[in-house]
């Protein structure tokens, strides 16, 4: 059973600087750091592509952009796990993460950015995240806002 959380901030620069530090090779890892340190994904950021968001250890999420429009959209499908670099669509936590979604919204007003995150969540980590994706907001914002 899913659940859907949802979080929002507002960044004081455009949408295209927000987009700019949510999918830089670089600044992917810092913002993601906050769920776990050393994270990265293996995608090339484009509409279909699969997306693998990885862990140092090998753990993480296979999952797919379903929708983008550069620097307003972004819509991931969740297909399954990985366990020891493996793909795992099959096993029940797999199944129970399977077509879960991860929206970002960037709308811009006036000079700011207002960046929402909805997140389908299995029970299991819906605590985490209730605790997490606040302080990643916030390290967004902080990351971006530097860069001004």
């Amino acid at each position: 059973m899913k659940e859907q959380q949802e979080f929002t901030i507002v960044i004081n620069a455009t949408p295209e600087k927000v987009w700019k530090i949510l999918w830089g090779d670089k600044t992917y890892s810092q913002w993601t750091a906050i769920f776990s340190e050393g994270s990265y994904a293996k995608t090339d950021w484009k509409e279909g592509s699969k997306v693998l968001f990885l862990t140092p250890d090998g753990r993480g999420m296979v999952s797919r952009i379903k929708k983008m429009i550069p620097n307003k959209y972004m819509l991931f499908e969740h297909l399954g796990i990985i366990e020891d670099h493996i793909e795992n669509l099959e096993s029940k936590e797999a199944k129970e993460w399977g077509g879960a979604i991860e929206e970002y919204v960037l709308e811009q007003v006036d000079n700011k950015t207002f960046l929402t995150v909805k997140m389908d969540v299995v029970e299991e980590y819906k605590n985490f995240f209730l605790d997490t994706w606040p302080k990643a907001m916030d390290k967004i914002k902080e990351l971006v806002e530097k860069k001004n």
